[in-house]
């Protein structure tokens, strides 16, 4: 690529063509946050433990034929984009329409129904701060925050109701407890058997 197509382009252009030719260790996620890329390394075993407690409560909900939820897939490793705000994520999870392949490569915020991240020490920040802006503008309709490092001890987060690039509702619960997910999911999340521990 030349430098004249270069100072042509937007920057999130030139950020998305170089995501897409990067070659990604396996395991390690590369996502566009802020002006870069970053890289994120693979995550720990408590981590994993809390996306597939929350994934198959998921696949529970799914399977009892919550509304529009049969028509859809839930995902992890798939990449969100907010372009309105040069942003790509790849949230632990996230609920998309199916199939994934009649929608091409471009998975917009705006079509998922709830993404799930789980923080790690390193990016807790980075969940709780720059991906809640950009799942907001999205706009992302639920959000929702496994948070082992919260100062005042883990907690689950919800988010819902965005509007003009923020969330209007916050539910917040500490592990342990319930959080209700509301439709079309429409469940008691069970946070019961998240580990605490990295």
């Amino acid at each position: 690529m030349s430098i004249a197509a270069i100072e042509n382009d937007s920057s999130w252009d030139v950020l998305l063509r170089a995501w897409e030719e990067l070659g990604v260790p396996d395991g390690w996620r590369a996502e566009i946050i802020g002006e870069g890329i970053t890289l994120v390394p693979p995550p720990k075993g408590g981590h994993n433990e809390i996306v597939a407690c929350i994934q198959d409560q998921l696949h529970e909900v799914k399977a009892r034929g919550g509304v529009g939820l049969p028509r859809c897939g839930i995902y992890n490793n798939t990449d969100v984009r907010i372009p309105l705000l040069g942003q790509l994520y790849i949230p632990d999870l996230v609920i998309l329409p199916r199939p994934l392949t009649k929608r091409g490569e471009e998975h917009s915020a705006e079509d998922a129904l709830i993404v799930v991240e789980v923080t790690s020490k390193r990016n807790a920040d980075t969940d709780r701060k720059a991906k809640r802006w950009g799942y907001a503008h999205g706009p992302v309709p639920l959000y929702l925050l496994a948070d082992r490092w919260d100062e005042e001890g883990p907690t689950v987060t919800l988010f819902s109701e965005p509007e003009g690039g923020t969330y209007r509702t916050i539910k917040r619960v500490p592990f342990g407890e319930a959080v209700t997910v509301p439709e079309p999911f429409g469940f008691e999340l069970d946070t019961s058997e998240f580990p605490t521990d990295e």
